[in-house]
């Protein structure tokens, strides 16, 4: 079992509290608040360890880094911002999807990420 370390717990708070999954980057800069001295390759040992403790959980998003996010979620899907490339959960989604499936087939698992741009972004837009 692994110790407990301040770095490590600033990284899992960092990740605790984040509206999404967090990039090694981001979960860097914001952990660096409680820990100046974190380096990137700390973060990265972290994570690792967090993964495989089950303490947090990957996401992969298409085009992107792997981001991290508190394990044991319940089901939910993201919206990645265009403009400042954040990723924020959507905690909803329909049932109505099983209509998609074609006849016949058995639907196991699904993920929808949404595009758009979030609260701060759409304030900045430039009307076109």
């Amino acid at each position: 079992m692994q110790r407990t370390t301040r770095q490590r717990q600033a990284i899992y708070s960092t990740i605790a509290k984040a509206p999404g999954p967090l990039s090694p980057r981001e979960i860097l800069e914001s952990a660096q608040n409680e820990v100046p001295a974190l380096g990137i390759a700390t973060v990265y040992r972290n994570l690792r360890l967090l993964e495989d403790a089950g303490q947090i959980a990957r996401v992969e998003l298409p085009g992107q880094v792997p981001r991290y996010e508190p394990a044991g979620l319940e089901h939910h899907h993201h919206f990645v911002c265009t403009a400042c490339s954040r990723v924020f959960n959507v905690l909803a989604c329909t049932e109505q999807l099983k209509r998609l499936v074609p006849p016949g087939f058995v639907l196991r698992h699904h993920e929808i990420t949404l595009y758009g741009l979030c609260c701060d972004c759409k304030d900045k837009e430039i009307p076109g």
